[in-house]
């Protein structure tokens, strides 16, 4: 397989001179569980860095507040977890637009 252009479950959202963000959409197309990745230049360090963001949301249909509040009380976070389902295609394709984008980033520190 071979990453395509435009990417099956992969957006370019936005581009700015030293990183570029996309958006990965989930299989589910929920839209909550997709994640925005950033691949910057680090211009201190000289390298290529990559940015993973999801939003997390509070299952107060799995848990009660008062348990989150002792969760939160007791051990000092709560614990959430986010996920993404990927197709085959759309795994290459998030694969290649990485290694563009870090490519593309890495000649800005030049």
């Amino acid at each position: 397989m071979k990453a395509q252009k435009p990417a099956e479950g992969i957006s370019k959202i936005n581009e700015f001179w030293d990183s570029i963000w996309y958006q990965v959409e989930c299989e589910c197309q929920y839209p909550d569980h997709c994640h925005k990745v950033e691949v910057e230049a680090d211009h201190e360090m000289k390298s290529v860095s990559v940015n993973v963001y999801t939003e997390v949301y509070t299952p107060f249909w799995s848990k009660s507040r008062w348990k989150m509040i002792w969760e939160i009380l007791t051990k000092g976070y709560a614990h959430h977890e986010a996920c993404i389902i990927l197709k085959d295609q759309a795994a290459v394709n998030y694969a290649g637009a990485l290694k563009d984008a870090s490519q593309e980033v890495r000649n800005s520190l030049k």
